[in-house]
């Protein structure tokens, strides 16, 4: 789960609802007071519910979490087997070491484009258009720093093959990756459905400034982590820098979200 500092979806439509009750009255008599009609005061109903139906469904955040965690300690086991001298030849991609400075220099190209983002939206008029999330989406975005990186930055890349078939996959794939991501598309669940029942939804497209845009700067996103992993500070080809600059991107989206008030409820 990636990027940016909002989404695809629209602002929240708050709708109202105005009932006015005029009880039916009888003649006056002479030995009652006369009384008149009252008018209920105006009820407004709740906000219209504005999170992503796939990226708030509670049971998908865990499982995905689950099995993050369950590969992230294999990815581990790998990476301390090739510290001790016995690398694994069948040992997950990138579970090597790097230096410090290769992952400040990560971290710190992954917040400028989030500024960039940012600011970028404000400047379009399009901050305000994005959906909610919940406390429980941490896990989420915890788990897709190293969930994509591993699949994106760690396999799907074309290596060994000379330096076109490496910058053509990683176009390719990033285009792939930000495809991926719901800006310009979104898939709406039937009340009461669970989303891991994707096949049950439908599919809607939306494309906005505001879906264009992010999608933009999840491609930008996306060569930024291919290029941490292969340039030259990076000699071991570690996916480590690409862990932290999506960790550090994600936590920082979920950071602005919080302070513009879109995370709502622990799940």
């Amino acid at each position: 789960m990636q990027t940016s500092s909002t989404d695809a979806s629209a602002t929240p439509i708050f709708l109202s609802l105005a009932q006015s009750e005029t009880p039916a009255t009888a003649a006056p008599d002479a030995a009652e007071p006369v009384t008149t009609a009252t008018t209920q005061a105006p009820e407004e109903l709740p906000a219209e519910d504005n999170k992503s139906d796939m990226q708030s469904d509670p049971l998908m955040i865990v499982i995905l979490f689950a099995a993050s965690i369950y590969l992230f300690k294999l990815w581990l086991d790998d990476f301390k087997a090739n510290k001790r001298g016995e690398p694994n030849p069948k040992a997950f991609p990138g579970a090597t070491a790097c230096s410090a400075l290769c992952v400040i220099v990560a971290v710190v190209g992954a917040l400028i484009l989030l500024a960039v983002e940012t600011f970028g939206e404000i400047a379009l008029g399009v901050s305000a258009e994005q959906s909610d999330i919940t406390w429980l989406a941490l896990l989420s975005i915890c788990a897709a720093a190293f969930f994509e990186e591993l699949i994106f930055r760690g396999y799907l890349v074309v290596t060994k093959k000379g330096t076109a078939a490496l910058v053509g996959s990683i176009f390719i794939f990033s285009f792939l990756f930000a495809a991926l991501h719901p800006f310009v598309w979104d898939l709406e669940m039937p009340e009461g459905v669970p989303g891991w029942q994707f096949w049950q939804g439908s599919l809607s497209f939306d494309f906005g400034v505001k879906g264009w845009f992010s999608t933009a700067l999840v491609f930008a996103n996306s060569l930024w982590f291919y290029t941490v992993r292969f340039y030259g500070l990076n000699k071991t080809r570690s996916l480590i820098p690409c862990m932290a600059a999506h960790l550090a991107s994600n936590v920082g989206v979920f950071v602005i979200k919080l302070v513009q008030g879109h995370v709502v409820g622990l799940y």
